[in-house]
């Protein structure tokens, strides 16, 4: 039993290490991605994204929207439905240079047992029990403008970052995205995402009554105090371009690089001062109504049964369905089962909304 407490407190305890000084992978959710078509091409879509998704991909992509209004919903359950991931999107463009969107995401786990009073004057009493949920959620307002440079334009996204465990602790952050993207007279695209450009931080607070702080105590856990958490940047290029086949087909190849300036972490290219993250993605389409795509990315390093060093990787596949006003997109995840991650069905849709 006593197990069962010290579980629980290690779980609020890593909610605490996400809160001391080290920025590494603070608010990591953010980096899952949005729209099955997305996840579909690895999420190598920060130069081509041209709908209502590119409020999280590339703010600047809103301009490309030739609907009044978009709307976007997507679900994916992770780690067999424990955890749930959702997303929705609105956008809409104000007018030929200007475009403004806005983007709800959240990533919870409910019906987490809280063990903490199972113990009382050295009794356990099961009806003590209670369960809590953990939810990170953003909140993104996007806008976009084009430049006096033709084909290229930029965008940005102010965000409102609410993360919380319970009654345990909650925090409120905001941050800043900036982005960039340019057309060229050969069609080729080019993004840039500039996430967190200005750091983003994350202000945590902590509750706890006596009864609960002495049950740390007797677990030899540090109480967790409120703290601030730091969002370092993160920059994504991206290049693709749309080849037409002939009238019936087409076909879109890009590729991704991600920078991360947190410190070494375990990706294609590492190093404590230099990380690189590659994705690459392609997608073809019929008479731009049936869509079928294929992407690979997060290459990582890890240690088979045999104790030997071999390279992973995620290759995802989906596929899309364009009814006129609506967009159907499937996608699943690591086919092949090849990287640590498991398996992930992805669904969305996306709504066209034209004035008569």
């Amino acid at each position: 039993m006593r197990g069962n407490i010290i579980l629980s407190c290690l779980f609020l305890m890593s909610i605490g290490v996400l809160a001391q000084s080290t920025p590494k992978y603070s608010n990591d959710f953010l980096n899952i991605g949005v729209g099955a078509r997305a996840f579909g091409m690895g999420n190598a879509v920060v130069a081509s994204c041209d709908d209502v998704t590119s409020g999280y991909w590339n703010p600047s992509g809103l301009l490309a929207i030739k609907d009044n209004i978009q709307l976007s919903f997507m679900h994916s359950a992770y780690l067999a439905g424990i955890a749930n991931y959702d997303y929705g999107s609105f956008a809409t463009k104000l007018d030929d240079k200007r475009a403004i969107g806005v983007s709800i995401i959240r990533f919870s786990v409910d019906g987490i047992p809280n063990t903490l009073d199972l113990i009382r004057n050295g009794q356990i009493d099961y009806n003590r029990v209670t369960s809590f949920s953990a939810s990170d959620e953003a909140f993104l307002f996007s806008y976009a403008q084009k430049t006096k440079i033709e084909g290229l334009n930029l965008g940005g996204n102010a965000k409102i970052i609410h993360r919380k465990a319970g009654e345990f602790t909650t925090a409120w952050g905001f941050g800043i995205d900036a982005s960039l993207n340019y057309i060229s007279k050969h069609k080729w695209q080019f993004g840039i995402l500039a996430r967190d450009v200005t750091s983003t931080f994350n202000a945590w607070k902590y509750s706890f009554t006596e009864a609960e702080k002495n049950v740390f105590i007797q677990t030899q856990n540090d109480i967790p105090i409120n703290s601030l958490e730091i969002t370092l940047p993160q920059f994504i290029l991206g290049a693709g371009k749309l080849f037409e086949l002939n009238k019936r087909i087409g076909l879109r190849a890009e590729t991704n690089i991600g920078i991360n300036t947190d410190g070494q972490r375990n990706v294609l290219v590492s190093s404590k001062y230099f990380n690189l993250d590659p994705n690459l993605g392609i997608e073809a389409d019929y008479k731009k109504t049936i869509f079928i795509c294929a992407g690979i990315g997060k290459f990582q390093r890890e240690l088979d049964i045999d104790n030997k060093k071999i390279m992973t990787f995620q290759p995802n596949i989906g596929i899309g369905l364009n009814l006129g006003n609506i967009k159907l997109d499937y996608a699943l995840s690591d086919i092949g089962d090849v990287s640590a991650s498991l398996y992930s069905n992805m669904f969305s849709v996306r709504f066209s909304i034209n004035r008569k």
